[in-house]
């Protein structure tokens, strides 16, 4: 049986001072996240927002505890390589 795990981060991006400078910022975070971790990812609210940002990651696996893992790994891969990328929220859905 398949099991899809959905996370869902908010992010304070409090260096930004425009809309194209996060853009920029995120582009390339959210490339380097599928490339890392071959997972889908987007930026899924705060379009308009040039200090904030949320972004969901999905993946699937047929073990709910090996897809929780994989999330935790993930977040503290951000934690480690993101550092200006402060993550103010975090949800993961086990489906």
């Amino acid at each position: 049986m398949s099991t899809i795990c959905l996370c869902t981060l908010d992010f304070y991006l409090g260096g930004v001072h425009s809309l194209k400078e996060k853009r920029g910022i995120l582009k390339s975070f959210l490339a380097r996240l599928r490339k890392q971790f071959n997972v889908a990812v987007a930026e899924v609210d705060h379009h308009d927002r040039w200090q904030s940002a949320q972004v969901a990651i999905v993946t699937v696996t047929n073990d709910p505890k090996h897809a929780q893992q994989a999330m935790s790994n993930i977040i503290k891969w951000i934690e480690k390589h993101y550092a200006d990328l402060m993550i103010t929220n975090q949800e993961i859905e086990v489906i």
